[in-house]
Parts: structure tokens; C-alpha cells; sequence
């Protein structure tokens, strides 16, 4: 039987994330406004098409697979990046830093300096509504944002650590740190699992998550698909 983590993005639309989720059985998508990803039960034909035909001609989503997956027109990838998935299995060190700032949990005000945050970092999509996924906090310097993490799918019992940012000016002070030791504490006393996603060739984040206890489950592909 494949692995709850294989498809991590249909699981969390089927389970903790139903509220979210529009399409079929075979075929669920986020809200646009929440979140650009789509999760298939099989990478078939038949689920291309059933996407095709639910969602709107100029939404673009993306997708993940453990493994290559041929794209079926009308669909053209768009981009593709190979990343690793990451469990958190053992307990966090828990480390204290010299350079400790007060964590605050981010709301709707907060937006658009977290927008800003992402477009000049890229972590990953971030929309109007993303915030809603949960869990989002932030560390402020200087009287702006200059580093945030929060929470994205929820394929229960897993939730994974996303959006992990700092502003470049800002790095070196252990500031992800913290707010990844915050986020793991937060998904540990709710008795769930952690884990995220990350490039295979960010030598320095997978060395930072493998400190707190994070190690790779497996290989990721995300296809970028628009028409």
C-alpha cells in the first residue's frame, strides 16, 4: 500500500483540509484564492481531463509526485522542481539562541507584508487566503517582517512546515530556527507528525532540518501545469 506522504496533497483535501477542497472524488483542488495545488488519487488521463473540464481555462496548479509523471494535453508543465519530503521522526534539539525575538502569530493585517516577504524570498505560492491553512507567525525587526513560517497540507495525521522565509538582510541570526522549532513544538502537542518539502540542492535548509530532526523520506517532483 502506497504512503498516506506519497500524495500529500489529495490526502489533505480528502482529510483535515475537505473545506477547502473543490473537484470529484478522483480529482481535488484548493480554493484559488487559498492555494494553487491539486491532488490526484492516480496520475491517469481520466484525471487530467476531469481537471481540465472542473476548473477554470486560466487557473495554473501545481502538482506533486514521488516520481516522474507524463503531463496529458491540453496540459503543459509550466516548470518542475525536485525536492525532498521530510518527516520529523526524532525529538527537536532544543537550542537557545543568543539572538531570540518575541514570536507573534500572524493575521489577515499581516498579509500583505507577508506577501512581500514571499515574492522576494519564493518559498512557494502564497495567496490572499493562504494565511487560512493555519499557523502562520512571524518575527518583526526594524518595525517589519522579516521572517515567517506556517503551516500547509494536513493529510492527518501528518502536517507540514511551509512558507519557511527570511528576509535576506536578516539572515544568519538563527531567526528560521526559532520559528521552525515554534512550529514543530505546535504540531508535536497536537499529537501529529511534522514534515515539509524542500529543493534537493538547498544543501544549507536540509542541513538546518536534519538538526531539528527532520530526515528524507523519499524524492518529490512538483510540476508547475497550465493550458
Amino acid at each position: 500500500m502506497a504512503h498516506l506522504l506519497d500524495n500529500p496533497i489529495y490526502h489533505a483535501l480528502n482529510s483535515a483540509h475537505n473545506i477547502f477542497a473543490k473537484g470529484s472524488d478522483d480529482v481535488k483542488y484548493y480554493t484559488e484564492d487559498v492555494s494553487p495545488f491539486a491532488g490526484f488519487e492516480s496520475y491517469t488521463t481520466t484525471a487530467f481531463a476531469q481537471l481540465d473540464k472542473l476548473s477554470d481555462p486560466q487557473n495554473t496548479f501545481v502538482i506533486f509526485s514521488p516520481k516522474a509523471i507524463p503531463i496529458p494535453a491540453p496540459w503543459k508543465v509550466l516548470n518542475h522542481i525536485e525536492m525532498f519530503q521530510m518527516v520529523c521522526n526524532d525529538k527537536p534539539l532544543d537550542v537557545v539562541m543568543e539572538n531570540r525575538v518575541d514570536i507573534i502569530d500572524l493575521t489577515n493585517a499581516h498579509v500583505p507584508e507577508m506577501k512581500a516577504l514571499v515574492e522576494l524570498t519564493k518559498p512557494g505560492p502564497f495567496r490572499s487566503k493562504t494565511i487560512e491553512l493555519g499557523n502562520y507567525t512571524g518575527l518583526f525587526k526594524d518595525g517589519k517582517l522579516v521572517a515567517m513560517a506556517g503551516h500547509r497540507f494536513h493529510p492527518t495525521p501528518y502536517t507540514e512546515v511551509s512558507a519557511v522565509c527570511t528576509h535576506p538582510a536578516y539572515l544568519g541570526k538563527g531567526y528560521a530556527f526559532q520559528l521552525l522549532q515554534e512550529q514543530i513544538s505546535r504540531i508535536v502537542n497536537r499529537s501529529e507528525i511534522p514534515f515539509l518539502h524542500v529543493r534537493n540542492d538547498n544543501e544549507g535548509a536540509i542541513k538546518l532540518y536534519q538538526k531539528l530532526g527532520f530526515a528524507i523520506r523519499t524524492d518529490m517532483m512538483a510540476y508547475f501545469i497550465g493550458r
